[in-house]
């Protein structure tokens, strides 16, 4: 069983993620997507309601594909978390130049822990590669329509929280 893991913070998951996670299903029997707490970055979302959301965008697209999808929070390495679902591949998306220069620092590390696991690439499709989650929220903050760059039950937790 080919098992990829498209790791990401999801806060939160927009229409981009959805179309990589989509196009994903292809590759791999199961994908795993791996929701990072990453306190770091101080999400908007906390991890439970960045999961339920992931889990809920994840069983409509598994519902109309057929497909295996699981949600798996992590906050370990990335490669200890693609050994621990037991991922060969894990899955990247791409929106512009600016990301494949630290995404292919990232290959670089990871290859370096562990040359087993592949990592892949996938170019976000032409109508979605502007979008960014950092921008979502702040159009959101700004009381902007947001309905062009996530899901409505998405769009409706960010009215909610910036209300």
């Amino acid at each position: 069983m080919r098992i990829g893991l498209y790791p990401g913070t999801f806060d939160p998951i927009t229409l981009g993620h959805i179309d990589i996670i989509e196009r994903a299903m292809a590759l791999v029997d199961r994908l795993v997507i791996g929701v990072a707490i990453n306190r770091d970055k101080g999400p908007l979302f906390d991890l439970e309601e960045r999961v339920a959301m992931v889990q809920a965008e994840c069983d409509r697209i598994a519902a109309r594909t057929g497909g295996e999808i699981l949600v798996h929070p992590f906050e370990n390495l990335l490669i200890d978390c693609a050994r621990d679902v037991g991922a060969s591949l894990i899955v990247r998306g791409l929106r512009a130049v600016a990301d494949f220069e630290y995404e292919f620092q990232m290959v670089g590390m990871n290859r370096a822990l562990d040359n087993e696991i592949e990592t892949v690439f996938l170019m976000a499709d032409a109508r979605r590669q502007a979008i960014a989650s950092k921008l979502v929220k702040e159009i959101a903050r700004l009381h902007g329509d947001v309905s062009k760059f996530v899901s409505p039950p998405v769009a409706e937790a960010l009215v909610r929280r910036f209300a």
